[in-house]
């Protein structure tokens, strides 16, 4: 008995999915199947519906968007294929832009094969990916509100003791010996301070669980062995892991993680001119960001110190000997570029870039160690 495929694309929002069928022959017409409620009966319901016939096969795709990844994990729980698609392959210069249309548009790109799926994280990942980006929100939020502090003080023409830095200890002890004459403006000052610690407190909240993480969570393994190179602490390593799931797993080269976190050059040839530009700043984002930030600390000589000697305690002779010929290569890069004129900030990208392919290569080291314990 031959089966038939039916390539269905779901343009979701809050409350509807807007659901189109494309036949399996592309000769024929995709179809427009209407509007369903965002629920797990409903989704369902249409799954039964277009089921009913027992030589049918369902291959369900639908864009990445706020809505997240539940209705993946609903319709993997009703045995039917399903695809989360990147957003960017349905941008256009189209006018006229409906739920219908892309519903449409879904469905008929999803049958030639034309879209590009993305890796959908492990719930217990997606948990921690989100305990990492509340604390990134956190630490923004106490950006923001030492802003709006500095910039009230400068409406007032007040400003610290030559000598003093800003957010630094003596600072903080200047500021409580502020007072204003109006009971407003001395609220307003109290308030900001108020905002500031606040958000601290959530900050350190975020950064003990993290902590937890590294001994219970689901990544604990991975955490502890990332925190072996010089310069990846527990937030870059809470963070490597969290947004990239299993390393080993999803990539297969440290050339395509590269790639994935926007560290490559961007690159435009033709015939026989070849040009290179800045790095390409696609793909995931927080990753590049604490790479980039770790990857100032190979302007320092390799050693391994105190605080690193701790961090790799239990940790295989396998690894810790990438992690030092990590330090060794990594700086050797950046005193090279240096003398070459470099521009800092490029030094630390390309430096950035190379540290990723360390990142994978114990990536693999952990999958390895764990292949053979379960062997």
């Amino acid at each position: 008995m031959s089966i038939t495929i039916k390539y269905v694309g779901l343009d979701v929002s809050k409350e509807k999915i807007a659901v189109a069928i494309a036949p399996e022959n592309r000769n024929e017409p995709v179809r427009f199947h209407g509007v369903i409620s965002h629920t797990k009966e409903a989704v369902r319901k249409l799954v039964n519906q277009l089921m009913k016939d027992d030589d049918v096969k369902l291959s369900i795709c639908y864009e990445a968007g706020p809505t997240g990844f539940v209705l993946y994990r609903w319709l993997l729980e009703m045995y039917v294929e399903c695809s989360v698609i990147a957003p960017t392959d349905l941008e256009g210069n189209t006018r006229i832009k409906t739920d219908k249309r892309d519903a449409v548009r879904l469905a008929q790109l999803w049958r030639a094969n034309e879209l590009t799926e993305i890796y959908v994280p492990r719930p217990e990942d997606e948990a921690l990916r989100d305990l990492v980006r509340a604390r990134e929100d956190a630490v923004q939020d106490r950006n923001r509100h030492k802003q709006r502090l500095t910039k009230f003080l400068l409406r007032h023409q007040i400003h610290p003791p030559k000598g003093v830095r800003v957010w630094t200890q003596p600072y903080e002890n200047w500021l409580d010996t502020l007072r204003f004459s109006r009971c407003c403006e001395d609220m307003v000052f109290q308030e900001y301070r108020n905002s500031i610690q606040e958000a601290t407190n959530r900050i350190r909240r975020y950064e003990a669980e993290m902590e937890k993480q590294t001994s219970e969570g689901c990544q604990a393994t991975m955490i502890q062995a990332l925190q072996g190179l010089h310069g990846v602490a527990l937030i870059t390593a809470v963070t490597v892991a969290s947004e990239l799931g299993h390393i080993a797993g999803r990539f297969a080269s440290p050339q395509q993680l590269m790639s994935y976190v926007g560290l490559v050059p961007s690159e435009r040839s033709s015939g026989g001119s070849r040009w290179q530009g800045g790095i390409t700043k696609a793909g995931n984002a927080h990753i590049r960001r604490v790479l980039v930030e770790a990857a100032w600390s190979y302007r320092s000589s390799p050693a391994i110190r105190k605080t690193l000697r701790d961090r790799q305690k239990g940790l295989s002779s396998e690894i810790v000997n990438i992690s030092w010929k990590a330090q060794k290569r990594l700086h050797h890069k950046y005193k090279k570029l240096l003398f070459k004129g470099k521009h800092k900030g490029t030094i630390i990208a390309a430096v950035a870039r190379e540290l990723i392919g360390f990142i994978w290569a114990i990536a693999k080291e952990v999958d390895k160690q764990k292949n053979s314990i379960t062997a």
